[in-house]
């Protein structure tokens, strides 16, 4: 059985020295500056590869700006390069070094502007460990690996994780579990058009759409990706996130709250992955009750939840595809409004899965979560696929649970049989249900209402002798109990309590 979770010895290395890092910092403090380091090195050795092939060439023009814009790799200058910072990692101003280096490269570079970080001097980052983790960074051989792009983006991803899990509750707004976005990439199978994710946290959505596609031989060319993020510091997690792995992506012109200043006001996507903040109140619903996008009804003030999943569908083009995760109160709550906006849903044929996911998957809450496939262009029009996977998953940690490769592999090629109509229907985990049944059970759509209780084996035992066995065991049991009473009561009256 094999876990999404494997990970390179590289990765662990780069944690293990970020680690170093840390010292009195919480998580939060010292993210930025971890992800910053990677981000550094990835640019400049990219740089530095292009750079050695232009000596080579003899041509002189290794220091000409464009000849690096043109293959899509940042210009980095020479102060700025790892090379130069790796010679300083000792200095008591190398805190000071980072940041200029950081300027610099923003300064050369337009995609980068206001997005780097650039606070490696602040007094209570202590510079003698940030000069080890630099020499750590340039000691740890690259070369071993034929992508260093992937083997740098895929670092960045085991930190951005590694992170959410030391900040557990405040892990939500950047960090969505992998395995999660990649059972949504699987089922969407994003290999070309328009991708979109209004609440994009660090990027996650992008990336694995990205892998997708590169994995399927495709061209990373062939998707364009669209997105919008609230927080400041967690839009320029996205937007290194992207860049070290040649992702080129309109963000917006800013940071922005998606229901008030919508920065893709025209796109039409043709895949949207989405895990908005589950539950959020005092979205400033009551400022927005005439808005155009509310055409199945104006959802609560007290939860944004059916907001979020309205503005997608506005966002959604004539053939598009919706896959989002959603807390689970909303598959059957009936206040404020919601439940009128699910029937209208549903009702207009767009609801074209549900999945019930096991609990422990998210460092940031314990809320069991389900994942929303939506479709304009159903195969199978009135009907809905049900999919109870509550009981997959493996406990990595004493804390967390992560689905493995084949779990991810079965739900995806369940809702493929679905789509496809090869569907054989499994009592307690899928179930295909039309319009009418959904409204039978008054416009509920959780999946354990559809796909009934699992069928136990039939171990062969009959019921008597079964009965025999555990009533015999009772017995003990009652037994013990009592010779248990009668010591306490024992123990008791030596030091002069009567029961």
């Amino acid at each position: 059985m094999s876990h999404n979770t494997a990970d390179l010895g590289f990765e662990k290395k780069i944690w293990q020295a970020a680690d170093r890092l840390r010292g009195n910092l919480d998580a939060s403090e010292y993210k930025h500056d971890v992800l910053g380091l990677i981000f550094l090195k990835y640019i400049s050795d990219s740089f530095e590869e292009k750079y050695r092939e232009l000596v080579e060439e003899g041509a002189g023009f290794e220091e000409e700006k464009d000849e690096y814009l043109a293959e899509n790799i940042f210009y980095v200058p020479e102060k700025a390069r790892w090379s130069y910072i790796a010679k300083h990692s000792n200095q008591p101003e190398i805190g000071q070094i980072i940041d200029n280096a950081m300027v610099e490269i923003e300064k050369e570079n337009n995609r980068l502007k206001g997005i780097l970080p650039k606070n490696f001097s602040r007094p209570e980052l202590d510079k003698r460990r940030l000069g080890e983790v630099v020499d750590i960074f340039t000691n740890i051989p690259l070369s071993d690996y034929k992508n260093k792009k992937d083997i740098l983006g895929r670092t960045y991803e085991y930190c951005l994780r590694m992170f959410a899990e030391q900040e557990g509750r405040r892990a939500g707004e950047f960090y969505t579990p992998s395995c999660i976005v990649r059972t949504l990439v699987e089922i969407l199978e994003p290999y070309n058009g328009r991708v979109y994710d209004p609440c994009c946290g660090a990027g996650g959505m992008f990336v694995q759409s990205a892998k997708f596609v590169e994995e399927h031989h495709g061209n990373i060319r062939d998707i364009s990706v669209y997105g919008q993020e609230a927080n400041p510091t967690t839009r320029k997690l996205a937007m290194m996130n992207l860049a070290i792995r040649g992702i080129e992506a309109d963000l917006g012109e800013t940071y922005a709250d998606t229901f008030f200043n919508d920065q893709q006001p025209t796109l039409r996507a043709d895949y949207i992955l989405a895990n908005p903040p589950f539950n959020m109140s005092g979205w400033g619903g009551d400022k927005l009750a005439d808005d155009k996008r509310w055409k199945y009804g104006v959802p609560p003030e007290g939860n944004a939840n059916f907001a979020w999943l309205q503005h997608m569908i506005y966002h959604l083009s004539p053939r598009g595809k919706i896959g989002l995760v959603l807390a689970n109160g909303s598959l059957s709550s009936q206040t404020g409004n919601e439940g009128v906006i699910r029937k209208n849903i549903i009702e207009d044929d767009l609801v074209e899965c549900i999945i019930a996911m096991p609990s422990q998957l998210f460092y940031s809450t314990g809320i069991p979560v389900s994942l929303w496939i939506l479709n304009r262009a159903k195969k199978q029009k009135g009907k809905t696929l049900f999919i109870d996977a509550r009981n997959m998953g493996v406990m990595v940690t004493r804390a967390h649970r992560e689905l493995t490769d084949e779990e991810i592999t079965k739900i995806a090629d369940t809702y493929k049989a679905f789509v496809n109509g090869t569907l054989e229907e499994v009592q307690g985990y899928c179930k295909a249900a039309t319009i009418e049944e959904i409204a039978k059970h008054d416009y509920i759509l959780t999946p354990g209402r559809y796909v009934g209780i699992e069928e136990e084996e039939d171990d062969g035992v009959p019921f008597e002798e079964k009965m025999e066995t555990l009533t015999a065991e009772l017995s003990d049991l009652f037994k013990e109990s009592r010779k248990l009473e009668d010591e306490i009561r024992e123990r008791l009256k030596v030091i002069g309590y009567e029961i």
